[in-house]
């Protein structure tokens, strides 16, 4: 028989045991509360990485510098590499693009691992070489680009030179008819200056005859006044 009081249940026990579950029941509360308040204080742990992949692990373990390099190769951006971790005695063999891994692999085993990186640095050969060809296509387009361009500017140049040249072929040409021209003008004006200077000459000299002459010059008889001067002696 079970008896309720006060919301408290009692079972059929001895006084002393009843007194003992009624202690119990009071000092409970405290104590979940103060183990309660151990366990707050209490710091959590931190949760290790997760690791998803032999990718995720590789670059884990580079992070903590736990790898030794033993090999790489590089063709153009792609590349192989031979990594060993000291600690576990395992290697790592990754082909990579640049800083992205495209394939890990993980083994225990030296001659698989020197066989995978063989295997991973000949397909890294043969991924680089499109873009080395690709490398050497540019380099080769923008060398001729700049042929081109420099020839351009070449022709550029010389068809300024050339138009110079016939600018001032046109203008000796121009300056030459015209000295022709006057050439022939001063020729012309030379020539009666040559004639005036003739007839000018020729006057001097006929006076200078005249003036050099010592007889006298006398007017002669007029031909009208001859017959009267005869009537007049019959």
């Amino acid at each position: 028989m079970r008896e309720t009081s006060g919301g408290t249940v009692f079972a059929r026990y001895p006084r002393g045991a009843a007194l003992l579950a009624v202690a119990m029941i009071v000092v409970a509360p405290s104590a979940l509360a103060a183990r309660g308040d151990r366990t707050a204080t209490t710091e959590p742990a931190k949760a290790a990485p997760v690791v998803r992949n032999t990718v995720d692990e590789l670059k884990q373990l580079m992070d903590a510098q736990q790898l030794t390099e033993l090999r790489t190769t590089y063709n153009g951006n792609y590349g192989a590499s031979l990594l060993f971790n000291a600690n576990t005695l395992t290697y790592y063999v990754a082909l990579f693009q640049e800083k992205n891994f495209w394939r890990v692999i993980k083994t225990d085993a030296v001659d698989n691992a020197e066989r995978v990186y063989r295997t991973f640095a000949q397909q890294s050969e043969q991924l680089a070489q499109v873009y080395i060809d690709t490398t050497r296509l540019e380099a080769g387009k923008r060398y001729t680009e700049r042929l081109v361009a420099y020839n351009e500017e070449r022709l550029r140049t010389l068809q300024q030179e050339m138009e110079q040249q016939q600018a001032q072929s046109a203008q000796v040409s121009a300056a030459l008819q015209q000295a022709q021209q006057q050439a022939v003008s001063l020729s012309t004006d030379v020539q009666s200056t040559n004639s005036q200077l003739d007839a000018l000459q020729r006057r001097i000299q006929i006076l200078q005859a005249k003036q050099g002459n010592p007889e006298l010059s006398l007017p002669k008889p007029d031909a009208a006044a001859a017959p009267a001067a005869a009537s007049d002696g019959r």
